[in-house]
């Protein structure tokens, strides 16, 4: 069975804990399917306050995370696995879409690669220095967060969900939105069949499954995007 390690370097441990271990996420590492460790930012600062950013060269507002402190993580983590790849979330990286996901799932499943460094940006960006280390740059749309553990938990989820093992059924990460070109999965419901007067269409309750898929494929609605 396949297996993924994700090491998130990151200044909010916390923050990011509490998901990793519970619903799906605790379920694929309960089955060694997925393995969640993180590490500390701030155990590679500089000087007695642990600093890991400063102010950019050529003025503007906020801080950028420094060099250094992002070097010594990423190679403190490759001593032991010199094959990790490194994930920076970035408002200028490669829109995150579903096509993109399966394609590193089929990267964990092959065994092509299945150990990923998600760097945890902060503050008003980071050193462009560091992009040499950083294997993929990806973003989940054209806004900006305050720092990059809401996109890490969106990033691993969206893998970790699609390896076998994970979901339920069989099935269920093949028939979903975006499986197929830029859709949403079609309308779905369940009991009760009349809720105040609206009521569930009747072929979803005939049973016969060639009407059904039919008025599955047609009802599938376009994104919005």
């Amino acid at each position: 069975m396949a297996k993924v390690k994700f090491t998130i370097i990151t200044l909010f441990q916390d923050a990011l804990a509490p998901y990793l271990s519970t619903s799906m996420m605790w379920k694929a590492t309960k089955n060694n399917i997925a393995e969640f460790s993180f590490v500390d930012l701030r155990d590679f600062g500089l000087g007695p306050h642990k600093s890991v950013d400063d102010t950019p060269y050529g003025g503007g507002d906020g801080m950028l995370l420094r060099c250094e402190p992002v070097f010594a993580a990423i190679e403190k983590i490759k001593q032991d696995d010199p094959t990790a790849k490194v994930i920076l979330p970035t408002p200028a990286g490669q829109i995150w879409c579903q096509s993109l996901i399966r394609q590193f799932a089929e990267k964990i499943e092959s065994q092509e690669e299945n150990h990923f460094i998600i760097l945890c940006p902060h503050y008003e960006g980071y050193d462009e220095r560091i992009l040499t280390l950083v294997d993929y740059q990806v973003s989940l749309g054209h806004f900006v967060l305050t720092g990059g553990e809401l996109p890490a938990l969106i990033i691993i989820d969206s893998i970790v969900r699609l390896l076998p093992g994970v979901l339920g059924g069989e099935s269920s990460a093949i028939i979903e939105s975006f499986s197929e070109g830029n859709t949403i999965e079609y309308p779905q419901y369940t009991k009760p069949a009349d809720f105040r007067g609206m009521k569930v269409p009747e072929v979803l309750l005939s049973g016969h499954h060639g009407k059904i898929k039919e008025w599955r494929e047609s009802h599938q609605r376009p994104s919005q995007s």
